[in-house]
């Protein structure tokens, strides 16, 4: 290839942030140029254009192979100009399915979800790759150049060193922030009797946003879950950012029982990574950043393996969780007030409120208003994972049910709120129940 150059050299024209342009011609040499939304790196001698509107483009391709390809560098603005020959055509693959998940992202972030659909991936074949000359210098961006393995590994050994749900979220969260540099990220573990990724970690956001969640298939989190991939936006200046803002008030919470998904209004650059173990989607990682192009293919790949490790721990230590440490006796406390703690539950969403303030809703509900239902009776104050997994009419999911973190998002939900009800992990598969001040639960009537 000319000067050199190979298409890992172009990584950041990749990234959609800048339309590439391409030129065709007709059989009789009558060319036509058009914008490309996507253009992907299949190996290092073809890329794969996306087809979806370009009906002139791609009809000059079947009647003449030839073409020249122009791709902008996100980062300097330094131009390269290939010469591309027609390959053939993608209707399905990985390849395929990982630009159509892009793709889909980018729309929902529009409000047009479903509409700008991948129809097929054109690969060509790069015969050469020539560097534009320019007028000014272009020079690489400066940077901290950081190696992405060595940081890997060790948030991989924080993890590993960890045995249960709390550990593991905040090693692999506290670990992107201080080796990798990302300030801001979530991780939502998939509920699927809901078909929602609830979030059970946070990092950089005030409120948290513990508890928020998203449906399945929805913007880029969502689809990150329902397509098992990856899905990464380089430039959110060019479409309108998904998600809700961040709100301080509590108002809506309680009215509408809806914790706001935190998020950043001035963000550029987004990624959300699946968390899969066993080939089963139990998660999703979400960073993102006000920085363009702010996530590297390095990125990808050390991120794609963290949160596999993360996965993969989160599961067995929720099988631990049923091995419980010898009980201890844990006697109720005194109340520490005398004020009288008004807890309302209700069933028809199993929602949960605590002196009018909303806590919590689903099975994370029906769990914390059992607890509080038992210490009323009978002043019970530690209970095992073991025993609420045995009792029937807590109605819990199967074996998948994900108990420990489950509880994990109460304890984590409670503390944020300041409420005076806590729950504390006593050792693993035991937690303990705190009550400052009287409680008076009350039920309303399904």
């Amino acid at each position: 290839m000319c000067n050199k150059l190979i298409l890992a050299d172009l990584e950041a024209c990749f990234e959609g942030v800048i339309p590439s342009i391409i030129s065709t011609a007709d059989a009789d040499g009558l060319p036509n140029i058009s914008y490309l939304s996507h253009v992907a790196m299949v190996d290092d001698r073809h890329v794969a254009l996306s087809n979806q509107f370009f009906a002139k483009t791609a009809a000059n391709i079947r009647l003449n192979p030839h073409a020249m390809l122009l791709l902008v560098d996100a980062r300097n603005s330094a131009q390269f100009r290939l010469q591309l020959v027609f390959a053939h055509t993608l209707e399905a693959g990985p390849l395929f399915k990982h630009i159509s998940l892009q793709i889909d992202a980018s729309s929902a972030q529009v409000g047009m979800a479903g509409i700008m659909k991948l129809r097929n991936l054109d690969v060509f074949r790069v015969v050469s790759i020539e560097a534009i000359p320019s007028q000014v210098e272009t020079a690489e961006p400066l940077g901290l150049k950081r190696n992405r393995l060595i940081a890997a590994a060790k948030i991989a050994d924080a993890i590993a060193a960890e045995a249960d749900a709390d550990g593991i979220i905040d090693a692999m969260l506290e670990g992107l922030r201080t080796e990798f540099g990302f300030e801001h990220g979530l991780l939502l573990q998939l509920d699927e009797g809901r078909n929602q990724l609830i979030t059970i970690g946070s990092i950089g956001y005030a409120p948290s946003g513990i508890g928020s969640d998203i449906p399945v298939d929805e913007g880029v989190i969502g689809g990150a879950a329902a397509g098992g991939r990856l899905v990464k936006l380089s430039d959110m200046s060019r479409i309108r950012r998904f998600g809700a803002a961040v709100r301080d008030s509590s108002a809506d919470e309680n009215r509408t029982r809806a914790i706001p998904l935190p998020g950043m209004p001035d963000a550029m650059s987004q990624i959300a990574v699946p968390l899969i173990a066993a080939g089963t989607i139990r998660g999703v990682l979400f960073l993102e950043s006000r920085d363009r192009i702010a996530f590297t293919g390095e990125d990808e790949a050390a991120l794609s393996v963290i949160a596999r490790q993360a996965a993969m721990a989160l599961a067995l230590s929720e099988k631990l969780s049923l091995e419980t440490e010898p009980e201890q006796l844990v006697r109720a406390e005194l109340p520490t007030s005398e004020k009288t703690v008004h807890v309302v539950h209700h069933r028809f969403d199993d929602s949960v409120f605590v002196d009018g303030d909303y806590v919590i809703k689903g099975v994370a509900g029906r769990l914390l208003a059992s607890m509080l239902e038992q210490y009323q009776e009978s002043g019970r104050v530690e209970f095992t994972n073991r025993q609420i997994r045995l009792d029937a009419a807590l109605k819990l999911p199967d074996f998948k049910d994900n108990l420990e973190t489950r509880l994990l998002l109460l304890r984590r939900r409670l503390e944020e709120k300041r409420l005076p009800i806590r729950l504390s992990r006593l050792g693993r598969g035991r937690i303990g129940l705190l009550i400052e001040g009287a409680l008076r639960l009350s039920k309303d009537v399904v």
